[in-house]
This record gives structure tokens, C-alpha cells and sequence, in this order.
């Protein structure tokens, strides 16, 4: 696990000094981000210099898109996803209001010039500075002048598809959870901790744990899932459903309910982690409890099955 600094104790510790390092937001931590991070890394070993990622501690659109951004991990959930790579530590720079007004030209000189980094590498649409005005090509025109080296990455495909986290987050809208694995190299997934639900499952033979999603991370398409529960290290196959459930929306607020097949004991109040593999139907409401109850037992029986 690499050491994480905020910016300020970074550079007050030395850690960046001679490093190669990789700069971006990273949210999904996907395969794109990936091949820029090993590419990095490669590169720092063959140097001899240490590797670095640096980051920020909240996605800047938290702060210029409030109510429309989607993301994929939360913030503490890719910064934990980023140390987890095999790189020598993570900076994370606050990014505030005042931080996002610098111009990009003070943006290279105050902030990447005062880490004294040996390499940058960044995507091909890295963007920086105040309106996102600073681009790759003053970047790199700034790290020739400051004897930085700067790598720019191009995309990563995948069958066709550039690996970016907007096209996962449409696949995501679209509930192509098999499509968006593709592009993330794992199952799209979310953490929460366990909430008292309505009881309707247990009463119909499969209780379910129940999470709330929060607003910026309402990303998936409402449906019914298989995938997986992880709870205290424990993995388990599980029936999903995502968003409220129509035959119960006038009572319920939860918007994810997970059952763990072949799971026994109490959940409430535990963080578990719920992984997306396949699609299996929209959600619908229906004329009966009993429809109900063997839709969902035909749906475990095919995740029983099939995953």
C-alpha cells in the first residue's frame, strides 16, 4: 500500500522530490488510468526515481457541475483504490475554489514546480488552470523549459471503445454492466453500510440488505442485477435490485436492495460491498405479492446457476 500525503505534507516529507509522476482525477481507477499509471511506473523503475501518483481530493466538478455529476467511486474509494497500485506514494492537492482560479501558467509553476518531480505524465485531455485553459501542449512546452519530462498518454480501446470514465458512466445509464466491465477491468460496484429495511423480503423467503445510494452516485440504470455481496471478506453470488421498487414505492426510500444467496445472520449496520455482473430485467410493478415473490425466486434460481 503506497504512503498517502496531502499535497503539503508531500513535499514537506520529500516524497515527490526526482519522482516520475501520473496527475489526473482517476475516478473509476479504470483501465485507461491504469495503463497511464503502469506506463509511469515503468518508466520511474527504469530511471531509478520513485513513483508517484498525484490527485485531488474531491472531482473538481463537485465544485462547477453540483447536481449533475455522477461518479463512479467516491472520493475515498479511489484514493484507497489508487494507494492499493504498486507506485511509491499518492499526493492529494485540496482542490478548492482559490485552487481552481490559479491560471494554468501559475498552476505549472507554483504547484507541479514547487513538487520538484522528475516526469509528468498525464492523458491526452489532461486539462488544467483556471477554466480548464491550460491543455498537453503547454504542458509540455513548460516541462522542456523546467527540465521536467512530460509524457502524454494516448486512449486506451477497448473492442473499439475508448476506455473513459464517460463511457462507462453511459453504459452505466444503460444498464450494460457487462459492457462497462470491459472498460474498468472489474465489476462496476458500490460500498454502503447496511439500513433497516421494509421486511417484505424475509417474509417472502429472501431478506434483502438495504443501502441508499447517494444523489451523485445514482449512476446505474434501475433494475434487476446479478453479481456479487462482499461483506467482512466474505463473497457471496447476489440477486440485486437498483432503484425503488414500484410495487413498493410509496413506502420505501431505499434505492438498493441485495440478497445474499446462501448468506445467514444480520447485516444492519455493516458496510458491504455490491459488484454488478449482469443485467437481468427492468423493474416492474406487479399485480400480486405472489408474482412478485416468483419473479425474484426464478431470478436467484438463474444467478444460482449462471454466475
Amino acid at each position: 500500500m503506497a504512503l498517502t500525503f496531502d499535497l503539503e505534507e508531500a513535499v514537506s516529507a520529500g516524497a515527490l522530490k526526482g519522482a516520475a509522476c501520473a496527475i489526473g482525477v482517476f475516478d473509476g481507477v479504470h483501465l485507461g488510468h491504469r495503463m497511464l499509471i503502469d506506463e509511469m511506473v515503468e518508466s520511474s523503475r527504469r530511471s531509478g526515481s520513485p513513483s508517484a501518483i498525484v490527485t485531488f481530493d474531491i472531482d473538481p466538478d463537485e465544485l462547477f457541475g453540483k447536481g449533475r455529476l455522477k461518479k463512479l467511486q467516491s472520493n475515498e474509494e479511489r484514493v484507497s483504490m489508487l494507494a492499493s497500485l504498486p507506485v511509491d506514494c499518492v499526493a492529494v492537492i485540496p482542490f478548492t475554489r482559490e485552487f481552481a482560479s490559479l491560471p494554468p501558467e501559475e498552476f505549472l509553476d507554483e504547484v507541479l514546480g514547487g513538487l520538484g518531480v522528475s516526469g509528468v505524465s498525464v492523458g491526452s485531455d489532461f486539462a488544467f488552470g483556471s477554466k480548464a485553459a491550460g491543455d498537453v501542449g503547454l504542458l509540455s512546452r513548460w516541462g522542456d523549459a523546467n527540465g521536467v519530462d512530460v509524457s502524454v498518454a494516448g486512449l486506451l480501446e477497448v473492442e473499439g471503445v475508448p476506455a473513459k470514465s464517460t463511457n462507462i458512466r453511459r453504459f452505466l445509464g444503460e444498464g450494460k454492466v457487462c459492457e462497462a466491465r470491459k472498460l474498468l477491468g472489474r465489476n462496476y460496484a458500490f460500498e454502503g453500510v447496511v439500513l433497516k429495511g421494509r421486511g417484505e423480503g424475509a417474509q417472502m423467503g429472501f431478506a434483502t440488505a438495504n443501502l441508499v445510494v447517494p444523489e451523485d452516485r445514482l449512476i446505474l440504470a434501475d433494475g434487476v442485477y446479478g453479481g456479487y455481496g462482499t461483506v467482512d471478506g466474505v463473497r457471496c453470488k447476489a440477486a440485486i435490485s437498483a432503484g425503488v421498487p414500484p410495487t413498493f414505492a410509496s413506502r420505501s426510500k431505499d434505492n438498493l436492495e441485495v440478497h445474499l444467496l446462501g448468506f445467514a445472520g444480520d447485516l444492519y449496520g455493516r458496510r458491504l460491498e455490491v459488484e454488478f455482473a449482469e443485467w437481468l430485467r427492468p423493474l416492474i410493478e406487479f399485480e400480486s405479492v405472489d408474482e412478485l415473490a416468483d419473479t425474484v425466486q426464478a431470478n436467484i434460481a438463474w444467478i444460482e446457476e449462471n454466475l
